[in-house]
C-alpha cells in the first residue's frame, strides 16, 4: 500500500462533494511557493480565504484549485481558492527558529529516553548547572517522568542513554518530519502538492 494512502486514511480527506454546504471558516488555501511546493508542511501553509482573495487581486499568487464554494459582491463572483501558488519565490531560511514546536518536531514528539509522546516537557542533556547551554545540540524532548528521573545528572550519570543524540536540523529537515504528521483534515485537491514525490512502497 502506498504510504499517502495511510496518510489520506489519517488525515480524512475532505470530498468536494461537500464543498457547496461547507462554512467559508473551513476554506482555507494551501499556499505553494513559485516553485508549486509547499511554503510548509507542518504546520501547514495555509491562509483565510479572505487572505488568498486578496492576494489574488493585487496578482501576487496564482489560482491552482478552487473549492466549489462561491462567494459574491454586488459586482463579482469568484470560486474560492483552495490551492494557490506564489509569483515570487521565497526562498525558505536553512534553519528553523528555536522554539518548543519546532524541538518536538525533530523529536518527532516523543520522548527520547524512553519513547512515549506523553506528557512531553523538554530537558538539558548537560544540566545547566554543569554549564549545559539552552541550544538545539543540549536539549532534547523527554517525558515529565523520565525529567523527573534524570534530575540535575547526565545521562551517563543517570543510566539514561537518549535514543538520538540532539543536532540542530535544517529546515528541510523539519519539513520531513512534519510530513509524517498530516493535520486534522485535508481537502482532496491538496494532496497532489503535499505527497506527490512520497516514495511507493513495495
Amino acid at each position: 500500500m502506498l504510504r499517502s494512502e495511510l496518510m489520506e486514511r489519517a488525515a480524512r480527506f475532505r470530498s468536494a462533494e461537500e464543498d457547496p454546504s461547507r462554512s467559508l471558516s473551513d476554506c482555507p488555501a494551501l499556499v505553494l511557493n513559485a516553485d508549486y511546493t509547499p511554503l510548509s508542511y507542518y504546520p501547514l501553509s495555509l491562509w483565510p480565504w479572505q487572505t488568498a482573495i486578496k492576494a489574488i487581486c493585487l496578482e501576487r499568487v496564482d489560482i491552482v484549485s478552487s473549492y466549489d464554494r462561491v462567494v459574491h459582491s454586488p459586482s463579482w463572483s469568484m470560486q474560492i481558492p483552495s490551492v494557490i501558488a506564489l509569483r515570487q519565490y521565497v526562498k525558505p531560511s536553512e534553519f528553523p527558529a528555536f522554539t518548543r514546536f519546532n524541538l518536538f518536531l525533530r523529536d518527532r514528539f516523543s520522548c527520547q529516553y524512553c519513547g512515549s509522546p506523553h506528557q512531553l516537557t523538554f530537558d538539558h542533556v548537560i544540566p545547566r548547572r554543569l554549564g549545559g547551554r539552552t541550544s538545539w545540540e543540549n536539549i532534547l524532548t523527554a517525558c515529565s517522568p523520565c525529567n523527573l528521573k534524570k534530575g540535575g545528572r547526565t545521562p551517563r550519570q543517570a543510566n539514561m542513554p537518549p535514543l538520538v543524540a540532539p543536532i540542530r536540523p535544517t529546515s528541510w529537515q523539519l519539513q520531513e518530519r512534519g510530513r509524517a504528521f498530516p493535520p486534522n483534515y485535508l481537502h482532496e485537491t491538496w494532496r497532489d502538492w503535499l505527497y506527490w514525490d512520497i516514495e511507493l512502497e513495495a
